[in-house]
């Protein structure tokens, strides 16, 4: 019955279209990435390049088909929610581990799917090792009637059976236990105020997954603490909700329209502002903040010096199978 409440407001043959073909445009996006990021590139010109190229492919045209949310490009220690704000020159170099979590949408299906991309020690690569294997463990668990908390303890049973070996030093690589996969909604890559989080780590959420539900399975492991606080200059925003109370300021209410216009309640960043044709907005945009009409996602970070990595798939429950829609030939 939830199933069916859920799809009433699109015919699902649509909603599974859209979505498929949002998997392809990332398919091929992400292939392309991977060929032609490399150390020196500044991470705007990285944003830049995924960003155009989903752009095309996807055919963008207002809220009916475009970005699903800004390129997140974290670095290191940082495990998310990090991308470029006008004038960053951060510069990738060898030696860092970058993780890509590239969104496309057409008809506000989101398609949520995440690499990671490593020129450090060689020892690294048994912490991408071990955060694939976690996502593909969450990916195979999940479906009609899994229970949330015991699709976390199996990914954290796979998660925590590697280590990584920095020459005298043995690193277990630790779930961030702070972070989780979630169900995905029209226009909402978290799933509105009714979403399901989805854990990396055993907790006794008897939650289950359902028919019709819309999922990213993500996992993040990590060589320091596990777990990340919230650290550094904001880049990405998402509308909650329209004000109860009237804005104060005239250029709030402005920008206010613009992000109505532009992006709904899809997830955006300044660089976007930019494109949008918006200039002098950040006074307006912290009073949309501090209003609580924008939420502001800080970067999410580890602790200094530690690695981290994410892999990342959506998954459509339909009534007889369970479609892994981002999956493709890299991972």
């Amino acid at each position: 019955m939830r199933a069916r409440d859920r799809a009433m407001d699109e015919d699902p043959e649509t909603t599974y279209t859209n979505i498929r073909r949002g998997a392809e445009v990332h398919r091929q996006v992400r292939q392309y990435a991977q060929k032609v990021i490399k150390p020196g590139m500044t991470m705007t010109e990285i944003a830049n390049t995924i960003e155009d190229a989903s752009r095309a492919l996807v055919e963008e045209k207002g809220l009916e088909s475009g970005i699903g949310f800004p390129t997140g490009l974290s670095l290191n220690h940082c495990a998310a929610h990090y991308t470029p704000n006008p004038g960053d020159n951060i510069v990738l170099k060898h030696g860092d581990i970058m993780k890509v979590d590239i969104g496309v949408h057409v008809g506000g299906r989101i398609v949520d799917s995440a690499f990671t991309m490593s020129w450090a020690d060689p020892a690294y690569d048994e912490l991408l090792k071990a955060v694939k294997d976690a996502t593909n463990t969450g990916v195979r668990e999940s479906g009609i009637d899994a229970r949330l908390g015991e699709i976390g303890a199996a990914i954290q049973e796979a998660m925590e059976s590697y280590e990584v070996t920095l020459g005298t030093d043995t690193h277990k690589v630790k779930c961030i236990e702070n972070l989780n996969g979630h169900s995905i909604t029209k226009y909402s890559i978290h799933g509105g105020p009714r979403g399901k989080s989805v854990p990396i780590v055993a907790t006794g959420d008897q939650t289950k997954m359902e028919e019709g539900e819309y999922f990213a399975i993500e996992t993040f492991g990590s060589t320091g603490r596990g777990r990340v606080i919230e650290e550094g200059e904001v880049s990405h925003y998402a509308k909650m909700h329209d004000p109860v109370q009237p804005l104060r300021l005239t250029s709030a209410k402005a920008l206010l329209k613009s992000i109505n216009q532009n992006f709904g309640t899809l997830p955006w960043c300044r660089r976007y502002l930019d494109r949008a044709g918006e200039t002098k907005y950040l006074l307006a945009l912290n009073h949309l903040v501090n209003a609580g009409v924008v939420q502001a996602y800080p970067p999410l970070v580890d602790k200094k010096g530690s690695m981290t990595a994410q892999f990342e798939h959506t998954i459509l429950l339909r009534p007889n199978v369970k479609e892994v829609v981002s999956r493709g030939d890299d991972y």
